[in-house]
């Protein structure tokens, strides 16, 4: 669904095509998460209840419910440019850290683990 079709191998290709002809509901959830990745990275918020509107009545209802649920989040997430990947990621590898050393060391031992990380 979200493997853009020049990207396919011709097996795959001609795979997509005859599910396609069988379940064209498919054909429309594809068009809309197509169009929800092409908002995001365009930044088109004026978008973005239109498309809710008409993936609410799609197979990925459900998913257009939680974009709903959290429209302010998902609004602060297009309109803005600030992310906190990075943050995750430090958070991420700290823990991962700390997981291989559970029962080892104290927090001197995990302190000289990631500043040797770095």
């Amino acid at each position: 669904m979200t493997v853009g079709r020049d990207r396919l191998t011709k097996a795959e290709t001609v795979t997509v095509a005859a599910i396609e002809d069988g379940v064209e509901l498919l054909v429309e959830a594809r068009a809309l998460v197509e169009e929800f990745q092409g908002m995001i990275r365009r930044r088109a918020l004026p978008e973005l209840d239109p498309w809710i509107d008409r993936a609410r009545t799609s197979l990925v209802a459900s998913f257009a419910n939680g974009v709903m649920k959290d429209k302010a989040a998902v609004s602060a997430a297009i309109s803005t440019g600030w992310s906190n990947g990075q943050a995750e990621g430090q958070i991420c590898k700290l823990k991962l850290v700390k997981r291989q050393m559970y029962g080892r060391g104290k927090l001197d031992l995990l302190q000289a683990r990631v500043i040797g990380a770095a």
